[in-house]
């Protein structure tokens, strides 16, 4: 078993206990947002640190204009 601390640039987002290290180029869901494994580090026999690269949400551009004049005041 492996303690597996994810970081997402210097801020770690998650630590858990894995039978597997999971390895470069790896995607991940982690709170609802997929990334990319970047790097593995391994700081001894049990912790591991993994680095994380995460995905731009995408921007819905085509957002309703709402006519706010029929609104009782």
């Amino acid at each position: 078993m492996f303690v597996v601390h994810y970081f997402e640039d210097k801020k770690e987002l998650l630590n858990q206990l894995l039978g597997r290290v999971p390895s470069e180029g790896e995607d991940v869901v982690i709170k609802g947002r997929k990334g990319k494994v970047s790097s593995v580090a391994s700081m001894d026999d049990i912790h591991v640190h993994v680095h994380l690269f995460f995905e731009k949400p995408v921007q819905n551009k085509n957002k309703l204009v709402v006519d706010n004049k029929k609104k009782k005041r």
